[in-house]
């Protein structure tokens, strides 16, 4: 893996990202429109928060960051759990790393590039939505140790894009019952 290299994330990579997240999370996971907005989510004074990992020409993960500030917590967060102000946490949007190169350190990297970044446009924290039924709860597990701390589960939290959007689960098809952990990783209990 020592030929995999980082690069904030450029619309030059769109196309491959697309491909990755839907092959990964299910048909119509993410779609053009969308990962527009998710890129310009994670700008801030020319500071992007977002990451690709490629291999070659080959995009083998990606990691999208909401700079604090740049979004809003819903229904499925609970901020006043969080110990820091809603203006400082930013959002682990999503995190995808190709199955065929797991296990190597790629999203831990990512995240380490996104929270430093993050870190300079003001965040003091990210929150992420973990997706609890992935494979051998894989994502908690890495989630959890890179310091990632579980707030709260939401059962159900990716029904409503079944309904509104067509998303299809992997494992529940168009009537996700998968749990959402919401976890926060605090940027200074890193160091």
């Amino acid at each position: 893996m020592s030929n995999i290299k980082y690069f904030p994330l450029h619309e030059d990579h769109y196309e491959r990202l697309l491909a990755l997240a839907n092959g990964v999370h299910g048909d119509n996971y993410m779609d053009l429109p969308s990962l527009k907005s998710y890129h310009q989510a994670g700008l801030v004074n020319g500071i992007n928060a977002s990451w690709v990992a490629l291999d070659g020409e080959r995009l083998v993960g990606f990691r999208l960051t909401w700079a604090a500030g740049n979004w809003q917590p819903d229904k499925w967060c609970s901020p006043e759990l969080w110990g820091h102000p809603q203006d400082k946490v930013c959002y682990f949007k999503c995190n995808t790393v190709d199955s065929t190169y797991r296990a190597a350190g790629i999203g831990s990297q990512m995240l380490k590039l996104s929270i430093q970044e993050a870190a300079k446009q003001g965040a003091k924290a990210g929150l992420a939505h973990i997706w609890m039924q992935s494979p051998g709860n894989s994502a908690f597990k890495y989630f959890s140790k890179c310091g990632g701390k579980l707030v709260k589960e939401h059962p159900g939290k990716w029904q409503e894009n079944c309904d509104n959007e067509g998303y299809v689960c992997p494992i529940c098809g168009t009537q996700c019952d998968c749990v959402a952990a919401e976890m926060l990783l605090t940027f200074e209990d890193l160091n």
